[in-house]
């Protein structure tokens, strides 16, 4: 229960963040705010994965970029990001 808290706080923040610092506005509702702070986590976690589940910044930037790169090709792709 409390995992599903953390991932969809953890998601709305990183998700913000990215939107927040991503050049030119990005519009999306909260929910796919979530949903894209959430990928950029994954995203994040496959590509540098050493097995830790801490947390630490160095992840958090990583979710970060992880997010804004969802964004960039979802604008590629031409979906409404």
């Amino acid at each position: 229960m409390f995992n599903i808290i953390g991932a969809i706080i953890g998601g709305l923040i990183i998700g913000a963040l990215a939107r927040w610092i991503y050049p030119g506005e990005v519009p999306m509702s909260w929910v796919a705010t979530i949903l894209l702070g959430i990928g950029g986590s994954l995203a994040a976690g496959l590509i540098t994965s050493r097995g830790s589940r801490d947390f630490n910044r160095a992840g958090c930037l990583a979710s970060i970029l992880g997010a804004m790169a969802l964004i960039f090709i979802g604008r590629a792709l031409g979906i409404g990001m």
